[in-house]
């Protein structure tokens, strides 16, 4: 494998990156496709593919970056240092989304997405640098192993006091009780007394980062692309398989609870996701197929290029349009956001489409930006 950047990966980060944007930023939250908004509880939508796909993502980089340096015979102290910089940067930038606009410590959301991703990259960056892939794989079977037996074999006290082991119902469970433990009063808004983005539920998050690590480390092997394409598609399909027999036999899909059967199951669709973009505009033996592939996927590309930027910016953007309000001839205040969103809702369509349009004007807006910024070659790392 040689050491080119693979246009597949910025195409899968980007697709991964205009989805997220699409379900973050709807019109009117209470009319959503089911698809465009989060399994209640258990179960799974086209929305629970997208956070374990950034981790499945961040984990092929980190086998190109870091395991190819430290293999190279790099300064493992020094690459580790360097990675932990750049984690604690990204952590502080999802903790400054938190506080932004409020600015009131006593209550800010300590967890959130990119403070998962940063602690998942800290504890994925050791086995990168010091494990073989035989290795890594046994260290995601024991952590899956360990994180299912404390959440279904220990018991815990919920909100009410009512002790119970394996009651994996919201605020019920072991990584609930820890969340309570540790982050009282700093957990997500919606629900008060447990975190989807919590502590103990971190563990499987860093499994699906560490699977992600794998099929990067397939990537760099010396084998035909074609090849790898057909491995990582089987792959795949035994992780939908395994995740499927789990959800019914051990714990539910569930991505709150980031359960074992969800862990495999998402990463078994982004196996099979990242190998169709990876044959088509990598691996694919036509140049002019190819060719053709990349020209359609560059909207995705482009977004890819600057993923960070354009999650944090989408963010702090959707934050503004909630927070700045205008006064209106009543006395009342009115976010900006709302009143963007009430031309489109004034239009002869179904609730649930006009919030949809709202969303994909959204993305327009951020994808301009990132064309912006694609052709003026500012390419924003951390």
């Amino acid at each position: 494998m040689t050491a080119t950047r693979l246009t597949s990966l910025d195409a899968f980060r980007g697709f991964t990156i205009a989805s997220m944007l699409l379900v973050n930023n709807p019109g009117d939250w209470s009319h959503l496709y089911s698809q465009l908004a989060h399994a209640h509880w258990n179960g799974w939508t086209f929305t629970d593919w997208i956070f374990p796909f950034f981790l499945f993502i961040g984990g092929i980089s980190m086998a190109f970056s870091l395991g190819r340096a430290a293999d190279a015979g790099a300064d493992k102290g020094a690459l580790l240092r360097k990675l932990f910089k750049r984690a604690l940067l990204i952590f502080l930038i999802g903790f400054l989304l938190n506080y932004i606009p409020r600015f009131d410590l006593s209550s800010v959301r300590i967890p959130g997405v990119l403070q998962r991703i940063a602690l998942c990259t800290v504890l994925a960056a050791p086995l990168v640098v010091y494990f073989n892939w035989r290795q890594v794989t046994w260290w995601i079977a024991g952590l899956l192993a360990c994180y299912s037996a404390v959440m279904l074999l220990v018991p815990v006290p919920d909100v009410n006091g009512v002790v119970g082991a394996g009651v994996l119902e919201p605020g019920r469970d072991f990584g609930a009780w820890l969340d309570r433990q540790f982050l009282s009063g700093h957990m997500w808004a919606q629900s008060k007394t447990w975190d989807p983005e919590g502590l103990f539920t971190t563990i499987p998050a860093l499994c699906s980062q560490l699977i992600g690590v794998l099929a990067g480390r397939w990537l760099m092997a010396q084998r035909a692309r074609p090849e790898q394409t057909v491995w990582m598609m089987l792959a795949g399909l035994a992780l939908l398989l395994a995740g499927a027999m789990l959800d019914v036999v051990l714990m539910p899909i569930n991505k709150s609870l980031w359960s074992t059967s969800y862990c495999l199951f998402i990463s078994g669709w982004a196996l099979l996701m990242f190998s169709v973009f990876y044959w088509l505009l990598d691996a694919n033996p036509s140049p002019w197929l190819r060719a053709k592939a990349q020209g359609g996927a560059k909207f995705f590309i482009i977004y890819g290029m600057n993923a960070l930027f354009i999650f944090a910016f989408s963010g702090l953007v959707a934050k503004m349009l909630g927070f700045i309000r205008f006064a209106q001839e009543d006395g009342t205040q009115r976010p900006l956001g709302a009143m963007l969103y009430a031309p489109i809702k004034a239009l002869p369509l179904q609730p649930e489409a006009a919030s949809l349009l709202h969303a994909l004007l959204f993305n327009a807006a951020m994808f301009a930006v990132a064309w912006f910024m694609w052709r003026r070659r500012w390419y924003v790392k951390v």
